[in-house]
């Protein structure tokens, strides 16, 4: 064997959109990947969590009791209410299930053997928007009218008649499509990038420490692993802001379907 192919083997490679290609777990069934499969483990995670903190509710909270009133109580008061005021609890079980599955959708990015935030995968945010945006159409229509609701978007009042040529289609535009597809995009977009680059510092340190070792090599190796480190506690903290925006946005979106927004 000739020394070319060696040191070609040898070569750093940064980590590319491979990363986000899995082959199916069961033959035959090409949907069912790794994603997949974390995203039915969420769910249960979501549906056991619930049960566990609110089937039996003690008048003094414990344990899961305790954590659970804690993460309702944050997404009443920092997501529900600040946009749908008296109609909150009326959608609580929505929002505080979506905070949760995407939070938990995210955070397996920074579980050690799984590693990979479900979220970077864009079918599973447009999933979800989608489903909003569906939502969103029908609490329009069923509360403004099918008339009103396109009204209360295109024309809102106290503008120049002569300047309505100009908002009404962009407000069509922006609240019936772009918003919803922004939706998806910003989480999608944010753990497909901190993904890669985590997976990029992590395989700076494994090369330069453990493949190819040298004096010069070596505290390109060791930065490496430190990047990794910080960047996986900040990712911690994107993963839930991630979550809480996504539901922020929902509650925001409904909140315009139920009374016009101008």
């Amino acid at each position: 064997m000739s020394a070319a192919p060696l040191l070609a083997a040898d070569e750093f490679q940064a980590p590319g959109l491979g990363l986000f290609d899995w082959p199916p777990l069961v033959e035959g069934a090409a949907w069912f990947n790794k994603p997949a499969l974390l995203a039915l483990v969420a769910a249960l995670l979501v549906i056991v969590f619930v049960y566990a903190a609110f089937s039996r509710p003690k008048l003094v909270p414990r344990g899961v009791q305790n954590i659970g009133e804690l993460a309702y109580e944050f997404t009443r008061e920092q997501i529900a209410r600040p946009f749908l005021g008296k109609d909150s609890d009326r959608w609580m079980p929505l929002l505080f299930s979506m905070f949760l599955f995407v939070w938990i959708m995210n955070l397996f990015g920074s579980i050690i053997f799984v590693q990979f935030p479900v979220m970077s995968r864009i079918g599973y945010p447009a999933v979800l928007a989608i489903g909003v945006w569906v939502l969103v159409m029908y609490l329009g229509i069923k509360h403004q009218g099918p008339i009103g609701f396109f009204k209360n978007v295109m024309f809102p009042p106290g503008l120049p008649g002569w300047i309505y040529v100009m908002v009404a289609p962009i407000e069509l535009v922006s609240t019936f499509f772009l918003r919803h597809i922004t939706h998806a995009i910003r989480l999608f977009a944010t753990m497909m990038a901190g993904h890669l680059i985590i997976a990029l510092f992590s395989e700076v340190g494994w090369h330069f420490l453990f493949v190819q070792l040298t004096p010069l090599g070596a505290p390109v190796g060791v930065l490496g692993v430190i990047m990794t480190i910080l960047l996986t506690a900040f990712e911690l903290f994107i993963q839930a802001l991630q979550a809480y925006v996504f539901a922020l946005l929902t509650a925001m979106f409904i909140n315009d379907a139920l009374r016009p927004a101008h």
